[in-house]
């Protein structure tokens, strides 16, 4: 299934726009509650204003708050914001640590987060445990766990690890392209020889490549021999 998903989503890759390490933080953390398009579009100016964890630290409230609005619980994010600033200039010289450690140990900055940072930023494997990854492994019965951090160890002992982040990015598109929490495009995937729940969306090609999404819905489609939409 793994194999499958790499032919699958040969596109998978982290879709929070950054290009430090501080703006994946940052971009990851505003993520909560939110959509990653909705992030893209706030952080262009919002890594403009403040480029360093310094300015971040010194960043006046409201300013911050008004810029942060459109993600939603803009004064907690911009609390956040500002107390990772301050912890990075006081603990760490203003840089972004390369060890989980030292990362979970940040305000706001829990194991997902980090995962995220370690494997887009530095290049350590690293398993993002976010919805879209709990709700897949559940549905192809990787595992029983409910626990991220039991779910992140359980799929960790099934996959090598030097292939964690990438395989992170794949089934997070595919579940936000083809697997859906409430109807999954059963019918158009290609993962549906294999899949245990194969079912609880349409098994019907042409009515589930209805349901798919994403850039590349008519190749998502064909890979599945499903009609295209």
């Amino acid at each position: 299934m793994a194999r499958e998903l790499a032919a699958t989503h040969p596109d998978a890759h982290c879709e929070l726009d950054h290009s430090s390490p501080l703006e994946l933080a940052v971009a990851t953390l505003l993520s909560a509650q939110t959509t990653d398009v909705r992030v893209n579009e706030v952080t262009p100016k919002l890594f403009a204003r403040y480029p360093t964890a310094a300015t971040y630290a010194a960043a006046e409230r409201a300013e911050l708050e008004e810029l942060l609005k459109p993600t939603g619980f803009f004064r907690a994010k911009s609390d956040a914001l500002m107390k990772l600033g301050q912890a990075l200039v006081d603990q760490h010289g203003g840089v972004v640590p390369r060890t989980m450690e030292s990362l979970v140990a940040l305000p706001g900055i829990g194991r997902k987060t980090a995962n995220v940072i370690l494997g887009n930023a530095f290049d350590v494997p690293g398993l993002t445990v976010d919805t879209h990854f709990q709700r897949l492994v559940h549905r192809w019965k990787w595992t029983a766990e409910t626990d991220p951090v039991k779910i992140e160890s359980a799929v960790g002992a099934l996959i090598e690890k030097r292939d964690w982040t990438m395989l992170s990015h794949r089934i997070i598109f595919h579940g936000r392209r083809v697997c859906h929490a409430r109807k999954p495009a059963c019918g158009a995937c290609t993962l549906k020889r294999d899949c245990p729940s194969y079912g609880l969306g349409p098994k019907d090609p042409a009515l589930a490549a209805k349901l798919l999404k994403g850039p590349r819905v008519a190749e998502l489609a064909e890979a599945a021999g499903a009609p295209p939409p």
